[in-house]
């Protein structure tokens, strides 16, 4: 599996980007797409089940839900390594 360094080099690269494209904080639409939920009515309900993969808070006076774009990052590059040692193991080349 690849090492904790690796994650977050690509954690940061990716950080780097969603931070430019969505700022700091990434609203419900963004983790809707960020995420790969189907619709928003998925994230919606992830919401209520509590199943969002990363933390998401409410900023008052503000409508939707937010998440920092760093977290955001960590939690695809962590999904990235398992689905490249998954490869690995199972004996598929997946180029990096």
């Amino acid at each position: 599996m690849h090492d904790e360094a690796d994650i977050r080099q690509i954690a940061e690269e990716l950080a780097s980007r969603l931070t430019a494209q969505y700022g700091a904080v990434l609203g419900s639409t963004a983790l809707v797409k960020e995420l790969g939920y189907p619709s928003s009515g998925a994230f919606q309900q992830a919401l209520v089940r509590g199943t969002v993969p990363v933390p998401v808070f409410r900023i008052e006076h503000r409508r939707g839900s937010f998440a920092l774009a760093r977290d955001v990052a960590l939690w695809l590059s962590r999904r990235r390594a398992e689905a490249l040692a998954s490869r690995q193991v199972q004996g598929g080349g997946l180029s990096q």
